[in-house]
């Protein structure tokens, strides 16, 4: 039997977002109860055709319906779009009905995190947003709370609705020590969760 795994699932077009998913997975798998299983899905092609390749050609797989329904537990990320998740994820989230009508994700711990290009560029609004279709398939929401340290100590990303990360205007701001530390915090917090209620 393979060991149970929580899936961390994102979409990234320049980056932030993946490395907010490995620091992620890295506070996960510090508990040695879960294997941290990243996957990521394709962009929406302009034109409605599957116009990218069945598998990426860097980083992490596309997820499937499987690593959804099987996973322990799911922190779910996303660059910020106007306040709400990339298109991409939505899309994908959007075809899980028949994990809705059977109930697999029911009683699963889950979070969100983003990053965005400004300090206000919408990070709560994309966390708050990206957990309602979560909310919908019946699963337990996780934040980060006040006892981490860096949640108070912050000048970046960090809220109490999930890791942020701010990436400035051309996307090339490096993750502060503030913005590492809760990444991994809410790993260890989500995969905690997922052992006392798995």
């Amino acid at each position: 039997m393979s060991q149970p795994y929580i899936l961390v699932l994102y979409y990234s077009r320049n980056g932030a977002t993946a490395k907010m998913a490995q620091l992620i997975a890295r506070g996960i798998e510090s508990s040695g109860e879960f294997e941290a299983r990243l996957r990521t899905v394709p962009p929406v092609s302009p034109d409605h055709q599957a116009s990218q390749p069945a598998i990426p050609e860097s980083g992490a797989v596309y997820c499937s319906e499987d690593d959804l329904r099987h996973c322990a537990g799911l922190a779910l990320g996303s660059p910020a779009r106007f306040g709400n998740m990339a298109a991409a994820l939505k899309h994908f989230l959007e075809s899980g009905t028949s994990l809705w009508t059977s109930g697999a994700l029911i009683d699963k711990p889950c979070c969100c995190f983003t990053s965005s290009a400004s300090l206000h560029g919408g990070q709560e609004t994309t966390l708050m947003t990206m957990a309602i279709p979560l909310l919908h398939q019946g699963m337990v929401y996780c934040g980060i709370p006040y006892t981490e340290a860096a949640l108070n100590n912050t000048s970046a990303g960090g809220t109490p609705y999930g890791a942020s990360h701010v990436s400035g205007v051309n996307g090339d701001r490096g993750f502060t020590d503030d913005e590492s530390s809760l990444c991994i915090a809410q790993g260890k917090r989500l995969s905690l969760l997922a052992a006392r209620l798995s």
